[in-house]
């Protein structure tokens, strides 16, 4: 073994030029890109659902809508707390222009838009930097692959100079090129999990936004939710919650 190749993987990329060297930087690059919004949305994801089920809680222990809605400014940043401001503001809305003579659409179907704009803009917002993530997860191991291929050629061509094609001397420059490939691996394997459990994370945050935008619908445009227990969680039960404080 005294003869035998001597793996050195920064020697390999140097020695490969500036296409080796170009082809480990962006390797780096995508790697240090997915594991910042890997970290970032995952923290993000964490305070959403966290801020959905406070502000939940609240909202519906509220006794009226006026006062979850003023209650809400406390959850400004939350999307549950902006979808529940645009659908007021829509209703009131339009209870002017019915007051006005300006009736064109009936208000469940106004507020229903409204509420439908929002929703979209949230999952929107909550879908930022997947598709880094997928990009990464898809093109990383096609970079490490172009690696593994310009460093197997130059190290042929070195040993085609050189004369010595021994086993030992082919072996060790082909098998030390193979670290381009491992590497874009081990950038796109973290990458692809993140982007699966994100978009399963949002996929949650966002039924719960629809569902909390039917049942504040359904309190709008009917001035009661359905089952009317939603909002006693900790003891009270058949309390209805009326809209009149908050369009009037």
């Amino acid at each position: 073994m005294q003869n035998g190749y001597e793996f050195n993987s920064w020697e390999f990329i140097t020695a490969g030029g500036p296409v080796s060297m170009l082809v480990a930087l962006i390797l780096l690059a995508m790697s240090v890109a997915s594991w910042y919004l890997i970290v970032t949305r995952s923290v993000s994801a964490w305070r959403m659902r966290r801020a959905y089920q406070i502000f939940l809680q609240a909202f519906w222990q509220a006794p009226s809508v006026a006062v979850a809605i003023k209650q809400s400014q406390t959850y400004a940043n939350t999307g549950l707390a902006r979808l529940a401001e645009k659908a007021i503001l829509a209703a009131e809305h339009h209870k002017m222009c019915a007051i006005k003579g300006f009736e064109i659409v009936a208000q469940d179907e106004f507020v229903a838009r409204a509420m439908n704009r929002s929703i979209a803009e949230e999952n929107a917002n909550m879908e930022g930097g997947l598709t880094v993530l997928a990009s990464v997860g898809s093109v990383s191991p096609f970079v490490g692959l172009f690696g593994t291929v310009w460093g197997i050629y130059h190290a042929l061509a070195s040993i085609s100079l050189s004369g010595q094609a021994t086993l030992d001397k082919v072996a060790g420059p082909v098998g030390e090129a193979l670290i381009m490939t491992a590497l874009g691996l081990a950038v796109a394997i973290p990458a692809v999990l993140a982007y699966n459990a994100i978009v399963r994370s949002n996929r949650a945050l966002s039924v719960a936004l629809e569902k909390f935008g039917y049942d504040l619908h359904t309190l709008i445009t009917t001035g009661a939710v359905i089952g009317a227990k939603r909002a006693h969680k900790q003891g009270a039960a058949d309390q209805t919650m009326h809209v009149a404080g908050a369009v009037a």
